[in-house]
């Protein structure tokens, strides 16, 4: 737990939130400005700032709970999709240095814009940075 972390205060309940499901390694709460009703965000009580800093197991759990909410999101407020959004580092987007991940339900016409320039590669690019990347995944 890091004092000066907001999602950290949250856990400890430091700061009130309202709790959508809780165990012993996640909190899962209602974002408190939303992109739509009902989007949330799923913490882990550990803390870490972002993905690169993750253990094994905690990342192995992430998931199953995010799924877990999202079918319970999707049914009770009958969403027509649900956007998983998860950020790391500045560059990224990231403005909470604490791992979390938004779960947002989405609408039919809902006026939310999840969007990127879209990029390409060079011929033969994708090639040569798929295979540098293999070589660091081959010494992990």
């Amino acid at each position: 737990m890091s004092n000066n972390c907001i999602f950290c205060r949250i856990i400890g309940n430091e700061i009130s939130s309202v709790t959508l499901y809780e165990d012993d390694d996640f909190k899962v709460i209602m974002d408190i400005s939303p992109a739509s009703k009902g989007h949330a965000v799923l913490i882990p009580k550990k803390h870490v700032a972002n993905i690169f800093e993750m253990d094994e197991e905690t990342a192995s759990k992430v998931f199953v709970v995010a799924a877990k909410v999202a079918k319970a999101i999707k049914e009770q407020l009958r969403c027509d999709g649900l956007n998983i959004l998860q950020n790391n580092g500045e560059a990224a987007g990231q403005t909470v240095f604490h791992f979390h991940i938004h779960l947002i339900p989405r609408f039919n016409n809902d006026s939310i814009q999840i969007t990127w320039a879209h990029d390409s590669y060079e011929q033969g690019e994708a090639e040569t940075i798929a295979a540098a990347i293999r070589y660091r995944l081959e010494r992990v």
